[in-house]
């Protein structure tokens, strides 16, 4: 599990005055992003081995709003890995309280865009996603 913190800001809130819901969407990509530099897979270095991870699905929950200048915790699970597919779960927090739940669905891809077997193409990157899977 990796955490990762985000503070919302005043631009990220509606008429209403809390966060627009567009905007977790963009906060699991931030955790995502913070995610794989953690376990040493930047998004550079994927794309320089010839692979990107192109975004299959979202899925959100919104359980309690939040607003500015709340501080939010994120934390990404690897829920399943495959030789083709990542399904990353993020929960986040606002003073210990759960606010929001999300699922991330992602396939790789080739520089042609051609489905890859991760397993074969990148091992070590397979191998790191196994050993931050979920138990």
């Amino acid at each position: 599990m990796s955490e990762y913190y985000h503070q919302v800001q005043y631009y990220e809130t509606d008429r209403m005055q809390i966060t627009h819901h567009s905007n977790y969407i963009r906060y699991m990509e931030e955790a995502r992003t913070d995610f794989l530099d953690k376990i040493d897979w930047p998004f550079e270095k994927l794309e320089k081995s010839g692979i990107t991870s192109p975004v299959a699905s979202v899925n959100g929950k919104y359980l309690k709003p939040t607003t500015f200048p709340d501080k939010i915790r994120i934390e990404t699970q690897v829920s399943e890995v495959g030789v083709a597919k990542l399904i990353l779960k993020y929960q986040m927090f606002h003073n210990d309280e759960l606010v929001f739940e999300g699922i991330s669905e992602h396939g790789f891809l080739d520089a042609n865009n051609r489905i890859i077997n991760l397993k074969r193409k990148l091992p070590e990157f397979y191998k790191a996603l196994q050993e931050s899977q979920e138990d």
